[in-house]
């Protein structure tokens, strides 16, 4: 079989994902469990997409101008020697609590809980902060769910509507009350208000070390250049203020950049295997007009996996 374009992008992309084990590897075991959100959910749909690319860079810029938070993650964390590491692990705990069956999703929640209970610690203006609980917890949690939801907004395949929009931050909110966050706005204009005047926010050490790490992160060459496209679409999604607090700017053509190469993300990829997963577990239709190319990675899961 020859070289194909469509197959080298897809296998480039998941592979960077691939530095963590699957986490919904025995999920077809709960048949019928939906879950905490179930195929009709928002959430389903926006996390399915490959605008969450865009969606996880502008999450990291977003919370390092939190300065607890980020030192929090740059005394603890292992994302500067194990970058592809941290990035699975992510992205695993974000497929588990949006896709997974319960006890999935559980075991997500207990893995979280075991790996902040050490993070605690003083930031460089003398505030303590602790990882499990908080406002912190809280910061964390929403600017996930509001960068996902601006990244779906401008890099998805389809408008928003806004009570669409409404149904994903009511349903984060719930997700994010099992995980102890005390505030957690449910509307997504009281989710965007929230993040652009809270009150805490300012420049760091660890503000500026996170910044020059994700401006350019050591991934593998073939993938620089894409992501490249995918932090400055990120940075044109910034609020200002955000923007204005990490002294970065929007670049011509980050916008039409970024869908550019989403488009060609979702033409090579398709939508998640794990949205697949979920709706083959609960024996929901498949969505209209959505793609699925590639099976989970579940060993024998192609015997009933149809490509769409």
């Amino acid at each position: 079989m020859g070289w194909n374009l469509r197959d080298a992008v897809a296998g480039m992309t998941v592979g960077l994902f691939a530095h963590a084990d699957y986490p919904l590897a025995n999920s077809l075991d709960f048949r019928g469990d939906p879950g905490l959100f179930g195929s009709g959910s928002a959430t389903w749909e926006i996390v399915g997409d490959l605008s969450v690319m865009v969606g996880g860079i502008r999450a990291l810029l977003v919370q390092a101008v939190h300065p607890e938070v980020v030192a929090g993650v740059a005394d603890h964390s292992s994302y500067a020697t194990d970058p592809l590491g941290r990035l699975s692990r992510t992205t695993s705990y974000v497929t588990a609590t949006s896709y997974g069956a319960m006890p999935e999703v559980e075991q997500a929640f207990a893995d979280v809980r075991r790996a902040h209970e050490p993070v605690e610690g003083t930031s460089h203006r003398g505030i303590r902060y602790t990882a499990s609980s908080g406002s912190g917890a809280s910061w964390v949690h929403n600017v996930l769910a509001e960068s996902f939801l601006t990244a779906y907004d401008t890099f998805g395949p389809r408008p928003l509507t806004h009570g669409r929009a409404d149904q994903f931050a009511a349903e984060q909110a719930r997700l994010g009350a099992l995980l102890h966050a005390p505030e957690l706005p449910d509307t997504r204009d009281e989710l965007a208000v929230w993040i652009n005047t809270h009150p805490d926010l300012d420049r760091s050490p660890g503000m500026h070390n996170t910044l020059t790490f994700l401006s350019n992160p050591p991934l593998p060459l073939s993938a620089r250049a894409p992501y490249q496209l995918l932090f400055r679409a990120a940075v044109a999604t910034l609020p200002p203020r955000v923007a204005t607090i990490l002294g970065v700017r929007s670049m011509p053509g980050a916008i039409s950049g970024g869908r550019s190469l989403v488009s060609l993300l979702r033409w090579s990829i398709g939508s998640s295997s794990s949205w697949w997963l979920a709706l083959e577990r609960v024996g929901a239709p498949m969505p209209d007009g959505v793609r699925f190319r590639y099976p989970p990675p579940i060993d024998g899961i192609e015997s009933i996996f149809e490509p769409t």
